[in-house]
């Protein structure tokens, strides 16, 4: 371990693996940051350093089986849904009951964190597996180091949610967008998809007289997200 650290090659690595990395967790961030918004500030605090830590650790154990990972059917048409659900809750103001204390609040902020980063991370560590370039250590310190980072990031979305409502929309729409992404590149929906005329398969990527379906996917994910999210936002506003 020592010899390769000394290495050329891998501080080399190193910087690109923690550039790939920062560059993917954008999105992460944003789940992280809209999960804790409705915390207070200490269970905040907790709930993104628990849950970033967390995710680095579920996408170091991803990046290592990412090939076998991706190439499952049905694995991203499950993913997608799972973030269509998690966007469109997280535009749903939450209930004020007393009976749920601050701790159930953390743990539920925790777990939709994990459960959105473990998703979203599924394309994500293809890139970061390749900038590591076999070298588990290399993936490891990488990715550890990028957990200030992570932090760093949905920290300063908090704080900018506050003031800027908005920008929740925003984050809910991203969540939307890669799912919408995620559900047309799946291996069943593209085996689906084969069959139909005029759209050609390249690189795992749809294409329609060569217009993206990916990019297409992800509009419409982005649109249903804000649409249906905003409707029960203001239908449980209406009943409250």
């Amino acid at each position: 371990m020592l010899e390769e650290i000394a290495t050329q090659v891998f501080w080399i690595g190193l910087a690109k693996i923690i550039g790939v990395n920062v560059v993917l967790s954008g999105d992460n961030a944003v789940v992280i940051a809209l999960a804790a918004r409705s915390l207070p500030a200490k269970q905040r605090s907790q709930a993104i350093l628990w849950g970033a830590g967390a995710a680095v650790v579920l996408r170091i154990i991803l990046t290592i089986f990412a090939v076998a990972l991706l190439a499952l059917p049905w694995l991203k048409i499950v993913g997608s849904l799972l973030l269509f659900w998690i966007g469109i809750k997280l535009l749903v103001p939450e209930d004020d009951d007393a009976d749920i204390n601050a701790s159930e609040h953390l743990m539920t902020a925790i777990k939709t964190i994990l459960i959105a980063d473990l998703v979203m991370s599924l394309d994500n560590v293809i890139a970061v597996a390749a900038a590591a370039g076999g070298s588990l250590t290399l993936l490891i310190l990488g990715l550890a180091i990028s957990i200030p980072l992570v932090v760093f990031g949905a920290t300063l979305l908090v704080k900018l949610m506050e003031r800027y409502p908005v920008i929740i929309t925003g984050g809910a729409a991203l969540i939307g967008m890669v799912a919408g992404e995620m559900l047309v590149t799946d291996p069943v929906a593209l085996e689906w998809m084969k069959g139909i005329a005029g759209i050609q398969i390249a690189d795992g990527k749809p294409k329609l007289h060569d217009v993206s379906l990916e990019l297409a996917a992800g509009a419409l994910g982005a649109v249903i997200v804000v649409v249906w999210g905003l409707w029960l936002a203001r239908r449980r506003a209406g009943n409250s």
